[in-house]
C-alpha cells in the first residue's frame, strides 16, 4: 500500500504544483488588466452562464441524484442545488461585480512629509487566491468573478458532491476569460477530487497561494486552520441569533424570526438560536413558536418554550451554541438586554447576530457592544450576504479580526501599498 501511495503522490505534487505555477503567471497577467476588460469578461461570463443553463442544470441534476443516493441531508442538497432562479441570481450577480468601480489602484489615502515627500497608499491585488468550498456550486462564479475583479488569480477547489456543476460553471468562465484576452488560468478548479490536493495547497504551495479562503463546515475549518502555512481568511460557522427585545413588535417579531430561520436553513446566516425577552414572553414567545412549528421546523427549547406546545423538545446544553443547518432551532427565554448579550458572548460565533426592538437605545447598546461581524437591527440575519450589501457576491462572510471582516467582495481581497515620490531627498 505504502509503494502505491508514494508512487502516486509525486504526481499529484507536481499537478498541483503545476496550477500553482500558471496561476502566478496569470496574477501578474490580471494585476494589470484593464478595468474595461476586466468588466466585459464578467459580463460575457454571465452570458455564457445564461446561454448554457440546461447543461448546467443537468450537470447539478446530477450532482443532486448522487447527494440523495449518498444520504445527504435535505439542508445540503438545499445548498448543493441549482433551479433557473438560482443561476440566473448567479448570472446577475456576475453582472453586479462586473458593474462595481474597479478596486485595483485605488488611493486610500495620500499625505505630503514636511520634506516634500508625497506617500500615498493605494489597493493592489492580493496575487493568488486559493479557496476551498463545499456543496454551493454558485460559489465557483462568485469566487471566480470578485478574484478577478481584485486583479487575482483564483485557484477553486470545490467539494466532490458539486464537481459536475462546478465544472460546468467554470467551463462557462473560461470561455469569457479567453475570449477578452485575459489567461484562462486567471480562474483554474483543482483537477482532482483527491483529498490529498488540499493538504498539497495547505502545505507545500506557500510560493504559488498568498491567502487561503476556507468556506463549509466546521471539520474543512479546522482542518484549514491547523494544517495551512499560509495566510488563512477564517470563515468560521455561523451560529446567528435573533434576540426579541421586551419592545419588539409583535407582528415584525414573528415575521423576522420566521424569515431568519426558515428562508434557507442550509445558509450561514440563518438564526440558529431565538431569543425571547421575558418582560415580552407572555405575548411574543407562543406566536414566534406556534409559526416555526407549522412551517416544519423542529423546536427545541428552555422550560417556558416548551410549555408553549407539546411539538416542542426540551432542548440540552449543547444546542446552545449549535450551527444546526437546519430546520431546527433553539429558543431560550432571558431576562433583559444584559443577559442576551451574555448569552450571545457565550454560545454565538461572531457572525451575525440581530435585535428587533422599538426601542431605539436598546438597538443602539446591541449594535455597539456586540462584537460580531454583522450586528442588524429589526430585520433577518439571512441579510449575512454579500450580495445583500451591495457587493454583487460573497466569498463568505469572514469572522476573524484581521485583514478582512464580515462579507468578503472584491475590495476585501485587495491588499495595499505605499508609493513615495521624492524629488532627491536624502535621509540625514
Amino acid at each position: 500500500m505504502n509503494s502505491v501511495r508514494t508512487e502516486r503522490q509525486p504526481d499529484l505534487r507536481e499537478q498541483m504544483f503545476a496550477v500553482g505555477r500558471a496561476a502566478r503567471a496569470a496574477a501578474a497577467e490580471v494585476a494589470q488588466a484593464n478595468p474595461a476588460v476586466k468588466r466585459a469578461a464578467l459580463e460575457a461570463a454571465a452570458k455564457e452562464l445564461r446561454s448554457a443553463a440546461k447543461a448546467v442544470l443537468r450537470a447539478n441534476a446530477d450532482d443532486v441524484a448522487d447527494a440523495r443516493a449518498a444520504g445527504l441531508t435535505s439542508a445540503l442538497i438545499d445548498r448543493l442545488a441549482l433551479d433557473e432562479k438560482r443561476l440566473e441570481a448567479t448570472a446577475a450577480g456576475l453582472e453586479v461585480v462586473a458593474a462595481l468601480e474597479d478596486p485595483v489602484g485605488q488611493t486610500i489615502a495620500e499625505w505630503q512629509r514636511p520634506n516634500g515627500l508625497k506617500i500615498s497608499r493605494v489597493r493592489v491585488p492580493l496575487g493568488v487566491v486559493g479557496i476551498i468550498y463545499e456543496s454551493r456550486p454558485n460559489v465557483t462564479a462568485d469566487a471566480a468573478a470578485l478574484c478577478l475583479k481584485a486583479g487575482n488569480a483564483a485557484i477553486l477547489r470545490g467539494g466532490s458532491e458539486s464537481a459536475r456543476s462546478s465544472a460546468a460553471i467554470h467551463a462557462c468562465l473560461t470561455r469569457a476569460l479567453t475570449a477578452h484576452g485575459l489567461p484562462a488560468a486567471a480562474v483554474q478548479m483543482v483537477p482532482t477530487q483527491d483529498r490529498e490536493a488540499v493538504g498539497i495547497m495547505l502545505r507545500d504551495m506557500a510560493s504559488f497561494i498568498d491567502v487561503i479562503v476556507p468556506r463549509g463546515g466546521k471539520s474543512l475549518i479546522a482542518r484549514v486552520q491547523q494544517d495551512a502555512r499560509v495566510p488563512v481568511m477564517s470563515h468560521l460557522e455561523g451560529i446567528c441569533h435573533t434576540y426579541v427585545h421586551a419592545r419588539a413588535d409583535l407582528a415584525m417579531a414573528r415575521r423576522v424570526t420566521l424569515n431568519a430561520k426558515m428562508r434557507r436553513t442550509g445558509v450561514c446566516g440563518a438564526t440558529e438560536t431565538i431569543l425571547v425577552d421575558r418582560a415580552c414572553a407572555a405575548t411574543h414567545l407562543k406566536p414566534i413558536v406556534i409559526d416555526l412549528l407549522d412551517s416544519g421546523c423542529e423546536v427545541r427549547g428552555d422550560a417556558a418554550t416548551v410549555a408553549c406546545d407539546s411539538r416542542v423538545h426540551a432542548a440540552v446544553d449543547s444546542d446552545w451554541g449549535k450551527e444546526f443547518l437546519d430546520a431546527i432551532v433553539a429558543i431560550r427565554v432571558i431576562d433583559g438586554l444584559d443577559e442576551a448579550l451574555a448569552h450571545i458572548r457565550r454560545y454565538g460565533s461572531a457572525h451575525t447576530d440581530a435585535i428587533i426592538t422599538a426601542d431605539a437605545a436598546a438597538a443602539e447598546r446591541f449594535l455597539t457592544e456586540l462584537d460580531s461581524a454583522i450586528v442588524i437591527h429589526n430585520a433577518s440575519t439571512q441579510f449575512a450576504d454579500g450580495g445583500e450589501f451591495g457587493m454583487g457576491a460573497e466569498i463568505g462572510i469572514a469572522t476573524g479580526k484581521i485583514h478582512a471582516r464580515g462579507p468578503v467582495g472584491a475590495v476585501e481581497l485587495t491588499s495595499y501599498k505605499y508609493l513615495v515620490r521624492g524629488s532627491g531627498q536624502t535621509r540625514p
